[in-house]
């Protein structure tokens, strides 16, 4: 399986990338540094120097052609300006979105996050602007016909990954591993028939491949859970 990654040297993507690696697929990836690329060729990770921002649609899609799948884990919010988080957490994803139909690249993997994430914090105004855009990549996204799949991990960590996560529709924020998100959208990439989707994901107490199993058998998920499914069932729930 060959992977894009977009935000390949960032705290997930390169998580990603090495587990890919280790289990002997090909993940690449943008990078906008040159000792970026040096420090994941040592693990053997391919990379091409580039920007998502100033590259086009065009030439986006010529770097990923020939891949199976997309990552997009990027993000400059709190670390760059506003208008960078525009940019890149909320014009990014549907940028690459275009790119990806143009390239014929169907499955993509967005990492999001929890619509409450901090409330409890009172974060500044420039959090509240990456969350906006955030939303704004997630809406963008949902309206492709790709088969899309965006995951919400809740507040991350560096703590070492146990394995184990909470995965599902809804989920309360509490805080998951940088290790075990991966994990997981490693995971995900291999269980296309989740798609279409956006799934939350915290810490908890199943092993992640138990975890993706159970929910891809009750969701009914063999051959993919349509938007529509999911829609269908909220209304009946409500009756």
């Amino acid at each position: 399986m060959k992977v894009f990654i977009i935000g390949i040297a960032g705290g997930i993507g390169r998580r990603v990338a090495e587990q890919l690696a280790e289990a002997g697929d090909e993940p690449i990836g943008l990078v906008r540094r040159p000792e970026q690329a040096e420090a994941l060729a040592l693990g053997g990770i391919q990379t091409v120097q580039g920007d998502l921002v100033s590259m086009s649609i065009d030439e986006l899609a010529a770097t990923m052609r020939g891949c199976n799948a997309i990552v997009f884990s990027a993000g400059a919010g709190g670390k760059e300006s506003d208008e960078a988080t525009t940019r890149v957490d909320g014009d990014g994803p549907g940028k690459l979105a275009a790119a990806a139909e143009r390239a014929g690249v169907r499955r993509f993997v967005l990492v999001s996050v929890f619509p409450e994430a901090w409330r409890e914090r009172r974060m500044d105004a420039s959090f509240e602007h990456y969350m906006v855009e955030k939303k704004k990549a997630e809406t963008q996204l949902v309206l492709t016909d790709l088969d899309w799949l965006i995951v919400r991990p809740s507040a991350l960590t560096n703590e070492p990954g146990t394995g184990q996560v909470d995965l599902g529709l809804a989920k309360v924020h509490t805080e998951v591993a940088r290790d075990d998100v991966a994990t997981t959208i490693v995971e995900l990439l291999r269980t296309p028939g989740l798609n279409r989707l956006i799934l939350e994901l915290t810490g908890g107490g199943m092993a992640i491949s138990e975890g993706i199993s159970e929910l891809t058998i009750r969701l009914g998920c063999g051959g993919g859970l349509s938007t529509d499914f999911v829609l269908r069932n909220a209304d009946d729930r409500l009756d």
